[in-house]
C-alpha cells in the first residue's frame, strides 16, 4: 500500500483553511479570506491542472470554545455560512467544503496532540488573554478555550497540508501548529520519514477593509455590510459611513487617505473612478454623498452576481446539504490516512 508520505507527492500541493459560523459573513470575512480561497481554487498550474488541491470547513467546534453556553443558531449560522462559501465561487467540484463536526478524525487527532503539548505553549498565546479580557462577559476559564489553538493545530495537520491561507496579522498564529508537528515528529520518528510535515504560510492579500463607523469591519461593532445585503441597505448603511474628520463643510477640500469611504474605494472602485475621488475630494469639487455613492455603486457590482448566487442555492436546500455530506466525505478519507500513520506511530490500535 501506497504511504500518505508517497501519495501526497502524486497530487497538487495541498491548501486547508476554515471559517467560524458566526452567521452570514461580510465584506470584511471575503476580501480578508473567502476571495483569496476562491482564488487559490480555481489558480491553474503551468499544465493546465489544478495548482492547489484546496480544503475549506466551517468551524463549528471553534465556535464552542467562545459560544458553548448557547448553541442555539450554530446550525442556522452553519447554513448561512456554507452559502456565502458558495455564493463567493467556492466548488464543490474544485475544492473539498465540510463542515469540521462532520469529520471526527480533527478530534481524534486534538485529543492526542494534548497529551504531549507543553502547557505554556497555550498559555503564551498572545489571544489567550485578550480574549478573555474583551469576553469578560463569559466565562473563558475552560480547557476548551484555553485549548483551540491547538485544535486548530489538529484541524490543519491531519490533511497534512503544504500551505495554511493567511494574512500577515495571522502569521503567528500558525507558529504553533509547526511547533506542534516539530514535536510530534522528534518524540514519534517514521522510518520514511515526517509523518507531520510542518505546514508553511501562504501569505494572501488582506487590504484594510474599515466598517462604517471607521473602525474594522466587525460584528462585534456592528459595522458590517453583508454579502448578503439587497441594495438598498447597502446605500443607506454606506450613506452614514464616516469620512475625513476634518472636512466639516461641504466647501471644505478633504484628503481621501485618512477617509475610510476612500479605503473600500481601492478594494472595489475603477482606477477612473477613485481618480475623480482623489481629484475631487481634495478640491472639494465634489461632496462627501457623492462619493459614497460611487462606492455604493461599486459594491452593488461586486456583490450582485454572488447574491444571484446564493438565492439560487437557497432555492436547493438539499443540493446545499448534499455538497456539505459529500465534502465531508472526502474529508473524512483524506483526514483518516494521516490517522492511520499517527495511530500506529503512538503504538495505538491494532
Amino acid at each position: 500500500m501506497m504511504s500518505t508520505t508517497e501519495a501526497k507527492s502524486t497530487t497538487p500541493p495541498r491548501v486547508l483553511s476554515g471559517m467560524r459560523p458566526t452567521g452570514k459573513l461580510h465584506l470584511g470575512n471575503y476580501m480578508g479570506a473567502l476571495y483569496n480561497w476562491v482564488k487559490l481554487q480555481n489558480e491553474q498550474s503551468a499544465d493546465g491542472g489544478r495548482k492547489y488541491e484546496c480544503y475549506f470547513f466551517i468551524a463549528d467546534l471553534h465556535a464552542l470554545t467562545t459560544d458553548y453556553a448557547d448553541t442555539s443558531k450554530m446550525q442556522e449560522n452553519s447554513h448561512h455560512v456554507i452559502l456565502d462559501f458558495l455564493a463567493a465561487g467556492l466548488e464543490p467540484e474544485l475544492s473539498t467544503l465540510f463542515v469540521q463536526s462532520d469529520v471526527l478524525q480533527h478530534s481524534e487527532l486534538f485529543t492526542l496532540f494534548a497529551m504531549f503539548t507543553p502547557l505554556g505553549w497555550l498559555e503564551r498565546v498572545p489571544t489567550y488573554k485578550d480574549q478573555q479580557e474583551q469576553l469578560k462577559e463569559k466565562d473563558l476559564a475552560t480547557y476548551g478555550f484555553l485549548g483551540y489553538p491547538l485544535l486548530q493545530a489538529a484541524d490543519i495537520l491531519v490533511y497534512q497540508p503544504d500551505f495554511v491561507p493567511v494574512g500577515q496579522d495571522q502569521v503567528a498564529h500558525v507558529e504553533l501548529t509547526r511547533e506542534v508537528a516539530r514535536r510530534f515528529n522528534h518524540l514519534y520518528p517514521h522510518a520514511k520519514g515526517e509523518i507531520l510535515p510542518e505546514p508553511k504560510v501562504l501569505l494572501t492579500p488582506s487590504p484594510r477593509l474599515p466598517g462604517t463607523d471607521g473602525r474594522k469591519m466587525s460584528k462585534s461593532y456592528g459595522n458590517t455590510i453583508l454579502l448578503s445585503d439587497p441594495e438598498p441597505e447597502i446605500r443607506k448603511k454606506l450613506k452614514t459611513m464616516v469620512t475625513d474628520p476634518a472636512r466639516i463643510k461641504r466647501t471644505d477640500p478633504g484628503n481621501p487617505e485618512v477617509c475610510p469611504v476612500y479605503d473600500l474605494h481601492k478594494v472595489f472602485s475603477s482606477e477612473e473612478t477613485r481618480r475623480k475621488v482623489r481629484e475631487g475630494c481634495t478640491t472639494a469639487g465634489i461632496g462627501c454623498i457623492e462619493c459614497k455613492g460611487w462606492v455604493a455603486d461599486a459594491v452593488v457590482a461586486e456583490l450582485a452576481p454572488m447574491q444571484e448566487r446564493r438565492r439560487r442555492y437557497e432555492a436547493n436546500p438539499a443540493l446545499v446539504t448534499e455538497i456539505l455530506q459529500a465534502g465531508s466525505v472526502r474529508a473524512q478519507r483524506r483526514a483518516e490516512q494521516t490517522m492511520v500513520e499517527v495511530r500506529a506511530a503512538m503504538g495505538l490500535g491494532r
